[in-house]
């Protein structure tokens, strides 16, 4: 617990303020105390305090009215009503001007700690404690997105060589599927021109065929046995930096 946690208490009895005063002091606060709801806000007004406790009742101005002042001001700052006869009207008010907690008198050491207890120490335990696990979210995304890859990787290591055997065997017949359409084009086209130059063009066509049929037949498959390597490659090299 920090040794410099001020509290303030306001309240008209001085047993009560005694009793803050000894309760929490032997426990590692700094406990400092105000007669009055205007005495208080001039101390709140020259420094900051962890928590503030009051009494509800009081000469001049009431505890409502230091706690809806605190909390206008410094709506951080815990407020915890100090009453010995509240009314449910009262409680309402001050849980609208969002005090933290209630303590009924007549007052115990054990209560005047735990209630410190949980408006300091618990809040923060609990912060403290939900940090790691925001933490572990992105990690956790991330396992997610290695997974996935890894998963993707393997995936292209089984399909590689069914794409690669698809280029072997498709790209020969898509060859000669040319080779046949550049032929009948060219022998078309001799039957309907008559001019030398239409008959050299087309017989150049009909003669460069074989050769376009052939480049596709010897070079796709090339192809496709290259890209199979490196697709295998890739997903071996991918699936061995996820194991590591």
């Amino acid at each position: 617990m920090n040794a410099l946690r001020k509290v303030l208490v306001v309240d008209d009895d001085p047993v009560v303020r005694k009793s803050f005063d000894r309760v929490l002091t032997g426990k590692g606060y700094a406990v400092i105390t105000a007669e009055n709801g205007e005495e208080a806000l001039r101390k709140l007004a020259e420094e900051k305090y962890d928590v503030v406790y009051t009494d509800i009742r009081m000469p001049g101005m009431s505890g409502l009215e230091v706690a809806e002042q605190v909390k206008a001001k410094r709506p951080w700052t815990p407020v915890v009503i100090i009453t010995g006869y509240g009314t449910e009207d009262a409680e309402a008010r001050a849980k609208a001007a969002g005090v933290s907690s209630f303590l009924h008198k007549p007052l115990s050491p054990q209560m005047i700690e735990g209630s410190a207890r949980r408006v300091l120490v618990e809040p923060e335990t609990a912060a403290a404690e939900a940090v790691p696990l925001a933490a572990e979210m992105p990690r956790i995304e991330e396992e997610a997105v290695g997974t996935e890859n890894a998963l993707l990787n393997v995936a292209l290591f089984f399909a590689a060589p069914f794409i690669g055997l698809a280029y072997v065997i498709v790209f020969p017949f898509v060859g000669f599927g040319v080779l046949a359409v550049l032929a009948m084009r060219a022998a078309n086209q001799i039957g309907v021109f008559n001019k030398v130059g239409s008959v050299l063009k087309y017989g150049g066509l009909i003669v460069a065929g074989p050769f376009l049929g052939l480049a596709y037949v010897t070079v796709f498959p090339l192809i496709g046995l290259v890209m199979l390597a490196w697709m295998g490659g890739r997903a071996m090299v991918g699936a061995g930096g996820r194991a590591q």
